[in-house]
């Protein structure tokens, strides 16, 4: 049994939730994860996975800033544009 990993949500990200539609329960999945993508960019980690909508592809994105304790959600947004974000193939 694995243990659920803990994050903070900001008030940016809980606004941004809410102002682009996004599921917050989706970015939850996404962040406990192990099929999830992270990119590092100093103190931010970049979570990402394609996800299926109304048969459509998006990408979600999510950035982590985990030097914080629980590490903080900043902010989250789904795109269409899957190939722009994409680079390597798995």
């Amino acid at each position: 049994m694995s243990l659920k990993q803990i994050f903070q949500f900001s008030n940016h990200v809980i606004d941004q939730i809410e102002a682009r539609s996004l599921s917050k329960q989706i970015i939850e999945e996404i962040l406990q994860s192990k099929e999830k993508k992270i990119i590092k960019s100093g103190n931010i980690d970049i979570y990402q996975k394609i996800v299926i909508e109304i048969d459509k592809p998006y990408l979600y994105r999510i950035f982590v800033n985990n030097s914080k304790n629980p590490p903080l959600v900043v902010t989250a947004y789904k795109t269409s544009k899957i190939e722009k974000y994409e680079t390597s193939k798995d």
